[in-house]
C-alpha cells in the first residue's frame, strides 16, 4: 500500500474513533492497532527513500554522461582546431572554425546541464512535497497519540488517588 494511502488510513482511524466523554478534541483508538499501522508505514517509507537515492544516482549518471559528452565534443573541437591550425594556408579559417566548435560544444554542454538540473530539481521537488505531506501527517498522528497518552495518564492517576471529599 502506498505510504500516503497508509497515512490517510491512519487519519481515518483517528477521525472515526469514538470521542472521549466531555472532550471535543480527544478520541479513543485501539493502541495496538494504531501502533501496528504506524509500524507498517515505517516499513513502507524506506522504499520511497530508496527511490529518492536511486533518483539521485540517476541524476549523477545523467550529469556524468553529459560531462563526458561535453568533454568529448570539446576534445573533438580542440583536435579539429589543432589540425586546422597546422595547415598554414587556412590558419585564420581554422582558428575561427575551432573557436566555433568549442563554443558550440560549450553551449551544448551548458544546455545538457540545464536540462539535467531542471529534471532533477522537478523530481526532487515532487519528492519533497510527498515527504512534507507525509511528515505533516505523521506529526498530526503523533500529536494525537501524545494527546491520547496524556488522557490515559490522567485517567490512570485519578483512579489511584482517593477522592477529595
Amino acid at each position: 500500500m502506498d505510504p500516503l494511502d497508509r497515512i490517510d488510513e491512519l487519519i481515518n482511524i483517528v477521525e472515526t474513533a469514538r470521542s472521549v466523554p466531555m472532550s471535543r478534541t480527544n478520541c479513543m483508538v485501539d493502541r495496538a492497532d494504531f501502533i501496528a499501522a504506524l509500524d507498517e508505514l515505517r516499513g513502507e517509507l524506506p522504499i520511497d527513500l530508496r527511490r529518492a537515492a536511486a533518483l539521485l544516482d540517476e541524476r549523477d549518471k545523467i550529469m556524468d554522461a553529459g560531462r563526458r559528452e561535453a568533454d568529448r565534443i570539446i576534445s573533438e573541437g580542440e583536435a579539429e582546431h589543432a589540425r586546422l591550425v597546422s595547415v598554414n594556408e587556412i590558419t585564420v579559417s581554422a582558428e575561427h572554425e575551432g573557436a566555433r566548435i568549442i563554443a558550440e560544444a560549450r553551449a551544448e554542454s551548458q544546455r545538457l546541464r540545464a536540462e539535467v538540473d531542471d529534471y532533477v530539481d522537478t523530481a526532487l521537488a515532487n519528492f519533497e512535497q510527498f515527504l512534507t505531506r507525509a511528515l505533516a501527517s505523521i506529526e498530526r498522528g503523533r500529536d494525537k497519540m501524545h494527546a491520547l497518552r496524556e488522557i490515559g495518564t490522567f485517567a490512570g492517576e485519578e483512579s489511584e488517588r482517593p477522592l477529595p471529599f
